[in-house]
């Protein structure tokens, strides 16, 4: 596999084609479809390996993905990614109906369809020059918000996949039991992964790194795979987990040749159920869903980016960019597959018609600008202005901003802590409470062991409880609704109550587990349990250090960023706002200014601007004193204005050591001497004789009839009659001649 594979990737980079389309190619040649070539016999073992590579894939792909980048992208980019979804997959299950097929091969038709490649759109958008184009950039983010839906389809498959007669109610249950897996790992993940590789960060090196980060992602599938999820989807939770640690570039880069390994023997694999028989035979379907592939992203996905606020040519140029589908079709047509519910042709055919649409895809690209100007010509200006204004996410006035975001920061809260409350308490009353009984069972009555597992789960979960009662009750946005209306106020109350109500509610049903009392005692000790952790202080304090101990974990590889340069301070959006702002600079390999100190060069006094950091050789110098020495290569974080800015930047640029005109006539030549009677050097030692410094020369050695130079000592004084051997420039070496 990997011979042939070796072979046809090299013949495709030299056609300049995309590699998973060589990996494809490869697989075909040794299938047992092929029949002059040699076969892979063995598929069970492939099937395994192809397996891991699809969760190595998603591995590495988590671990290029930041759920922070995706909500700071903001409502635009999940408009458009859910509109193309839910066009795309209709259009996918339309077309399967059309041809007669079942009613699982459309769904997972309509799943395949969906999902553009991020690989491929990459590596077009590269080899034609266009990824820094602001457009591209809006792809790439829609791309990602399709991959991990795709995860979340993968799942709502499997479990329509595995359901006899799958309907609504399933669906949400799936969707709620996924959300709330997706967020309590995450939040778990965050908290104690980068814990646990800072306490060990001195034991590590890159293999001990690889074996942990490939352990932790195949203990995450486990796990996945337990709670009735796939095993990629576990793998990807954890890459994304990893993604947030300060080494997530490190791992990114020593795990990415077992990636790209089992993802070769993967695409491989896709390319070994290619039966040309098949082909022939479902030619018209594959050439349909081609063109529904090109037309409908065409349409629904320039459609889809207008809807996100998009102008018509930005959009139009996003939507031809899509019409191609790859890496997570295969996957989803493996899952069908495995799980035995859609027919063996499909595969085949998905593969053909993701090689047509990939060779395709660099010329639907440029096609976009040409359609763009034929439409222009042809549409009234009127209905353009109208499509260029067609947004679906439009501002909300002040008063409306201020309790949406205040909501939402609410909902959010509650959510978060409810699902860390449901899980602690799970766990209490599935594991402990069980160990509790075994262990008090000498007191006959479970009495005792559910008292101890109420009190601590009370104990346990008691910091989360607070926070959610108490968090965003003092934010700006409170604060301002408060003290802007009387009228505001029994809202803000109630969102309280209702907090105080959710709160409640866990510690009823954990007495209510675990005990016989009536509902009014229970809501008593309840109610009088709430009273505790809002007046706690040290409930107070754990729940501050752990939030705190969070939000640490979760910035940390922006503060390593930073730190090494590679992101600006969190604090120079403040100095935007005093018309200062903090620039890099970098100290030229020729500069003057190289050796001396910043007391010597005295900046702030020169062109008043502040030094405030000095990045050298990967560390950060913060705030450096006067003393601090500047060296070549240094990058300098300046503070000022642009006029302070712009003339400390002519300052580093023109303050240089010129080029050396002369260059020619500095050639360093040996030149042997004779020492006369009228020879000054006579007497001196070689520090007093001024050979280097008045003469500029050096001397190499003493010539005493032996085969090689012997060193001449600095106490040893000039004779007449020696014979030395000096290094300098030509037109010292004669001054020093004329001296003999």
């Amino acid at each position: 596999m990997l011979v042939v594979a070796g072979v046809v990737t090299l013949i495709f980079k030299k056609l300049k084609q995309p590699l998973v389309l060589g990996y494809i190619v490869a697989g075909f040649f040794v299938s047992p479809h092929m029949p002059y070539t040699a076969s892979v016999v063995d598929l069970e073992s492939i099937k395994l390996w192809a397996d891991i590579g699809v969760m190595f894939l998603l591995f590495s792909l988590g671990l290029d993905f930041s759920f922070k980048k995706i909500l700071k992208m903001g409502a635009s980019p999940i408009i458009s990614t859910i509109t193309i979804i839910f066009c795309m997959s209709m259009l996918g299950v339309f077309a399967g109906k059309l041809f007669g097929w079942s009613k699982m091969d459309c769904l997972f038709l309509g799943g395949m369809l969906a999902m553009s490649s991020t690989t491929i759109i990459y590596k077009a958008f590269d080899d034609l020059g266009l990824r820094q184009q602001q457009f591209a950039g809006l792809v790439m983010s829609v791309l990602i918000l399709e991959d991990i839906l795709a995860i979340v389809m993968m799942v709502m498959l499997s479990a329509v996949a595995s359901g006899s007669n799958p309907d609504g109610s399933m669906m949400l249950s799936t969707i709620m039991q996924l959300g709330f897996c997706l967020v309590l790992w995450l939040i778990v993940g965050i908290f104690a992964i980068p814990q646990f590789l800072r306490s060990v960060r001195k034991l590590i090196n890159n293999e001990v790194l690889l074996v942990v980060s490939l352990g932790l992602c195949c203990a995450m599938a486990v796990f996945s795979t337990k709670m009735g999820f796939s095993s990629a989807f576990g793998a990807f939770i954890m890459g994304s987990i990893l993604a947030e640690t300060i080494e997530a570039e490190r791992i990114e880069k020593i795990v990415e040749p077992v990636k790209n390994l089992f993802g070769a023997i993967f695409f491989v694999s896709v390319g070994m159920l290619v039966d040309p028989e098949i082909l022939m035979k479902y030619a018209v379907p594959i050439l349909a869903l081609v063109l529904t592939i090109l037309v409908g992203q065409s349409i629904f996905g320039s459609l889809s980016f207008l809807l996100g606020g998009e102008s018509l040519r930005a959009a139009m140029r996003c939507g031809f960019s899509m019409a191609q589908i790859g890496e997570f079709s295969f996957i989803i047509a493996s899952l069908g597959l495995s799980q035995g519910v859609i027919s063996g042709f499909l595969y085949p055919v998905v593969v053909a018609v993701s090689v047509i649409t990939t060779f395709l895809t660099p010329y639907m690209i440029r096609l976009s600008t040409p359609a763009y100007n034929n439409l222009e010509k042809h549409l009234p200006k009127s209905l353009i202005k109208s499509l260029n204004n067609m947004s679906m996410s439009q501002p909300a006035t002040t008063k409306q901003s201020l309790w949406k975001r205040l909501l939402r920061q609410m909902f959010v809260n509650t959510l978060v802590y409810s699902i860390l409350t449901t899980a602690a308490t799970m766990l209490m009353l599935t594991f402990f409470l069980p160990f509790a009984r075994k262990l008090l069972e000498a007191w006959e009555e479970d009495w005792y062991a559910n008292a101890l597992t109420g009190v601590l789960t009370i104990v346990l979960i008691s910091p989360f409880l607070r926070a959610m009662i108490m968090k965003k009750n003092r934010s700006e946005e409170f604060k301002a609704l408060w003290d802007e209306s009387n009228y505001n106020r029994p809202g803000l109350l109630f969102t309280i109550l209702v907090r105080v109500i959710i709160a409640l509610a866990f510690i009823f049903y954990i007495f209510h587990y675990l005990s016989h009392l009536t509902n009014a005692i229970i809501m008593t000790i309840g109610l009088v349990a709430i009273v505790v952790m809002v007046f706690s202080r040290t409930i107070k304090s754990r729940s501050i250090r752990l939030e705190r101990l969070f939000i640490m974990n979760l910035r940390s590889r922006d503060i390593q960023a930073q730190v090494s340069g590679k992101k600006r301070p969190l604090y120079e959006g403040r100095l935007l706002d005093r018309n200062v702002h903090i620039a890099d600079f970098e100290v030229p390999m020729n500069s003057l200014w190289m050796g001396s100190t910043l007391r010597q060069q005295n900046f702030g006094q020169k062109y008043g601007v502040h030094i405030s950091s000095i990045l050298r050789a990967g560390n950060r110098l913060n705030i450096p004193d006067g003393n601090y020495m500047i060296f070549p290569g240094d990058r300098l974080q300046v503070i000022g204005s642009d006029e302070q800015l712009i003339k400390f930047r002519n300052a580093i640029e023109t303050e240089v050591i010129g080029e050396d005109l002369e260059m020619e006539h500095r050639e360093m030549k040996l030149h042997q001497l004779i020492i006369s009677k009228d020879c000054p050097f006579v007497g001196k030692t070689l520090e007093e004789s001024g050979l280097r410094h008045n003469y500029n020369c050096m001397l190499v050695g003493l010539e005493e009839g032996k085969e090689n130079l012997s060193s001449f000592s600095p106490k040893r004084k000039f004779k007449v009659g020696d014979i030395i051997w000096v290094v300098g420039e030509e037109e010292d070496l004669k001054i020093l001649a004329d001296i003999q």
